[in-house]
C-alpha cells in the first residue's frame, strides 16, 4: 500500500512538472513569436524611413533639346537616385557595362542608402553608333549632372565619375583624354574621384572590332587609356577582379597603366585586385569599396 502511495506522489510530482514546462515553452514560444513580430515591424519601419530618405527620377534627357538625333534622343537619358533629407551630398555618375555594345542604366544596390546621389546614363551603343560616340555621350551625361546637380541638393565640387567593364572603359576617357569633357565646358580634374572597374586600358575590343582587327590584337592609340596617360590633379582608383579569373589581361593592363602614371610623376596611384572574383561577380565587391572610399573622402 505505502509503495503504491509512493507511486501515485511520484507520478503527480511528474504531471506538475510536465505542465510546467508546457507552460514555460509555451510562455518562450510566445515571447519568440512576439519578438520576432517586433523585430519585423522594426524592419519594416526601418525599411519606409529610409525609402522616405531617397527618391527615384527617371529617364531623364541630358543632350541638348535641339539634338534631332533618334537614336541619340533615345538613349541619352538618365536616372537619379537622391537622397531628400539632406544637401550637398556627394553624387557618384555610374557607367553600365556590356561592351559598348549592350547594357542599360543601373543603380548599384551596394551604393544605396549611403547619404550620396547615384547618377545612372545610358549612352549609345555599336553598331548603331560609331567610335567615339559612347565616349562623347559619357561626357554629355557627367557635364550635365555637374551643371544640374545643385538643383536636387547635391554639391557639384563632390562629384565622382565610375563604371564597370565598358563602363570603367569610359570612365579612364573621361579621366585621361581632357578633350571629352572640354568640349562640354568641364575640366577632368573637376571631378573629386574616378573608380574605373575592371576597364580596359588598352584601345576597347570593340573598336577593334569595329575596325576588323582581332580581338586578342593590342592595341595603344588614341582611343586607348594608355595613350592619353597624363598628370593628374584629381583621384584615380583602379578596381579589377583576380587576376587569374579576370579577361583576358584586364588586371596587367591596369597594371600597366599605375606604373606609366606613377612614372610620369603622379602620387600613388591605388589598384585593388579583388581576390577571388572574376570579371563579372567583381562587381559587388567593387561597389562596396567605392561606396567605403567615398564616405571616408574628405
Amino acid at each position: 500500500m505505502r509503495k503504491l502511495f509512493t507511486i501515485i506522489i511520484m507520478l503527480a510530482a511528474m504531471l506538475t512538472v510536465n505542465a510546467q514546462t508546457n507552460k514555460q515553452g509555451t510562455a518562450q514560444a510566445k515571447n519568440k513569436t512576439t519578438a520576432k513580430a517586433k523585430n519585423k515591424a522594426t524592419e519594416q519601419a526601418k525599411n519606409k524611413a529610409i525609402k522616405n530618405e531617397y527618391q527615384t527620377l527617371k529617364d531623364i534627357t541630358y543632350i541638348s533639346a535641339d539634338d534631332t538625333s533618334a537614336y541619340r534622343r533615345e538613349r541619352c537619358k538618365l536616372d537619379m537616385y537622391l537622397p531628400t533629407q539632406k544637401k550637398g551630398f556627394k553624387t557618384i555618375v555610374w557607367f553600365h557595362g556590356g561592351g559598348l555594345e549592350g547594357g542599360n542604366k543601373e543603380f548599384r544596390p551596394e551604393l544605396m542608402n549611403s547619404g550620396f546621389a547615384q547618377v545612372a546614363p545610358n549612352y549609345r551603343l555599336f553598331p548603331r553608333c560609331q567610335c567615339p560616340d559612347y565616349t562623347r555621350d559619357a561626357a554629355a551625361a557627367v557635364a550635365w549632372t555637374l551643371k544640374h546637380i545643385t538643383e536636387y541638393g547635391g554639391d557639384p565640387t563632390q562629384v565622382y565619375v565610375g563604371g564597370h567593364s565598358a563602363g570603367g572603359y569610359l570612365t579612364l576617357m573621361l579621366a585621361l583624354d581632357k578633350a571629352y569633357l572640354a568640349e562640354y565646358g568641364v575640366d577632368a580634374d573637376s571631378i573629386k574621384g574616378y573608380f574605373p572597374v575592371s576597364g580596359q586600358c588598352a584601345t576597347h575590343y570593340t573598336i577593334r572590332k569595329e575596325r576588323k582587327i582581332s580581338f586578342t590584337l593590342p592595341i595603344v592609340d588614341k582611343m586607348a587609356p594608355l595613350n592619353n596617360a597624363r598628370r593628374l590633379n584629381t583621384n584615380l582608383t583602379l578596381i579589377t577582379g583576380d587576376r587569374r579569373l579576370e579577361q583576358m589581361s584586364r588586371y596587367e593592363e591596369n597594371l600597366y597603366l599605375k606604373s606609366v602614371l606613377e612614372g610620369m610623376g603622379n602620387k600613388f596611384i591605388p589598384i585593388h585586385e579583388l581576390s577571388g572574383f572574376d570579371h563579372g561577380t567583381v562587381l559587388a565587391p567593387a561597389g562596396m569599396l567605392i561606396r567605403d572610399i567615398m564616405q571616408k573622402d574628405k
